[in-house]
């Protein structure tokens, strides 16, 4: 099979025959991927927020690359974890668990500046790793009237979009059926735009899809987007949460972009300039530990920003965001020595998720 045919037999409808066709793919196939034993990835998105890949799908693509160990980390949703540990199992893979969610930060005095949210300021992004199968049914349970609420400002947006583009786009027809909604999933700004490129290219195959998608995420969004308000917890929920769930709390950093890896950022100034304030505060409040993509950054930022770790007692967990085709679920950065702590990191998640 191809690659797209593979991933079309691993995009099946449902979980299990997901699981089923991806242990007809292990048993079929003849030469196994050479195993990269110096790379890891806590960040793959997968169709449970927006992604070209199931979370079977993203295992075996994940392990096709030479991964050893890889991370599900979906927008509000935790709905797809218990498929890609399942899939893990069967790959031989090692896995972690966790989420992605939009934190309000009022109240702790980096309300009214950009944290690493492009669009909105006094909102950061924050993960919650390693969270362990006993709790995926409670997490859920907590997500899920957050995804309503979202899902009442995407109808908006789509308004929105219909407005600024004068195509017809419906969030019912065109936006739900393309998202894993129904089972749990989130539907995020991405799908928005993805269901607007089906307008934009009738014509186009899926790359050039997902590239239109990129330049839209960085053009279009302004335009259309509605601040996100109820939807969102506070920090103080967010490091409460995590204590309940038993999950390690990432603030996720993202330093001042000059050029984007998925062409969905435009160069601006994010924290780089009150980064230690920053750092002390979310330790102040019980943020213990802090996420970064090494390939989104400069050698001097990450060499800062590790060092503000060291300082502060703050956890160090890496990953790369994965979301659309074309991408490697790797980053070649992690084989050099004085990453290697972050690939350590990874399977000391994976231990920490045992049952």
């Amino acid at each position: 099979m191809t690659e797209s045919e593979t991933r079309a037999f691993l995009n099946a409808p449902t979980a299990a025959e997901r699981l089923k066709n991806l242990k007809t793919l292990l048993e079929t196939e003849t030469e196994k991927p050479a195993v990269r034993s110096n790379l890891s990835n806590n960040h793959i998105h997968t169709t449970y927020s927006f992604s070209p890949y199931s979370p079977t799908a993203a295992v075996w693509f994940a392990r096709k690359e030479g991964l050893p160990v890889a991370g599900i980390m979906d927008h509000d949703s935790m709905g797809g974890a218990s498929e890609f540990r399942a899939a893990a199992k069967l790959a031989g893979l090692g896995a972690t668990c966790g989420f992605e969610a939009r934190i309000n930060y009022e109240g702790t005095g980096f309300d009214n500046v950009r944290l690493n949210n492009p669009d909105q300021c006094g909102v950061g992004y924050m993960t919650f790793h390693s969270v362990k199968s006993k709790y995926f049914d409670k997490v859920q349970e907590f997500l899920s009237p957050l995804r309503e609420k979202r899902n009442e400002r995407n109808r908006a947006m789509v308004k929105n979009i219909c407005r600024v583009t004068g195509l017809d786009l419906d969030f019912e027809r065109d936006v739900l059926p393309i998202s894993q909604y129904a089972d749990g999933g989130t539907v995020t700004e991405r799908h928005l735009l993805f269901a607007l490129t089906s307008k934009m290219l009738p014509d186009g195959s899926e790359i050039e899809r997902y590239k239109l998608l990129g330049k839209l995420k960085s053009d279009l969004i302004p335009e259309i987007f509605i601040p996100a308000t109820d939807e969102m917890i506070t920090l103080d929920e967010a490091v409460s949460f995590a204590r309940e769930i038993d999950a390690i709390l990432c603030y996720a950093y993202l330093g001042d972009v000059t050029a984007s890896p998925t062409g969905d950022k435009k160069a601006a100034k994010y924290e780089d300039d009150f980064l230690p304030e920053l750092i002390s505060m979310l330790k102040s409040r019980g943020v213990n530990a802090l996420t970064f993509m090494p390939s989104r950054n400069t050698e001097a930022q990450l060499q800062r920003v590790m060092a503000l770790c060291r300082e502060n007692g703050m956890e160090q967990i890496s990953g790369e965001d994965v979301n659309a085709l074309g991408q490697s679920f790797i980053c070649e950065k992690l084989t050099q020595e004085n990453y290697r702590h972050l690939v350590d990191a990874a399977w000391a998640l994976v231990k920490r998720e045992e049952d």
